[in-house]
């Protein structure tokens, strides 16, 4: 086992018995790509078009608490994170919800419930465009009068 896992599983951040593939035992400093930190199979990325960089969405469907350390790097990046809790136990649901209020505030973001058990966690420059329409016109699109 390398330096930097036995550090990792020293300070809880994997299970000693964790599969070996995500980890690397030569860990060397360098550039990496800006995606690079994502190994979690959990953790997905989207990324609109080569032109559009940076307008991503990050979704995070955690199995337990230590989980959380994905949403706070992917949120603290300035990407909105999608945090699916069904898969976990109501109480480590629930620290992980305490977790992201606490993040969302301490960077001025927002938290919403989107669903049961699903939060939208926004940075706080990313506008929230609800599909509803401001206002119902009498001329509208599908008014078939």
């Amino acid at each position: 086992m390398g330096s930097v896992r036995k550090a990792s599983a020293w300070l809880g951040l994997v299970d000693d018995n964790d599969d070996e593939r995500y980890y690397d035992d030569d860990y060397s400093e360098g550039p990496e790509s800006q995606d690079a930190w994502v190994t979690d199979p959990r953790v997905k990325v989207a990324t609109d078009t080569a032109e559009e960089k940076g307008r991503r969405i990050g979704t995070v469907t955690p199995d337990s608490f230590r989980d959380a350390r994905a949403i706070g790097e992917l949120f603290r990046d300035g990407v909105p994170v999608i945090m699916n809790l069904t898969a976990m136990e109501p109480a480590d649901a629930k620290r992980v919800v305490d977790f992201a209020a606490g993040l969302t505030f301490g960077l001025r973001g927002t938290i919403e419930r989107v669903a049961n058990r699903v939060f939208l966690l926004t940075p706080s420059n990313t506008e929230i465009v609800s599909g509803e329409p401001a206002s119902r016109r009498e001329d509208g699109f599908f008014n078939q009068s």
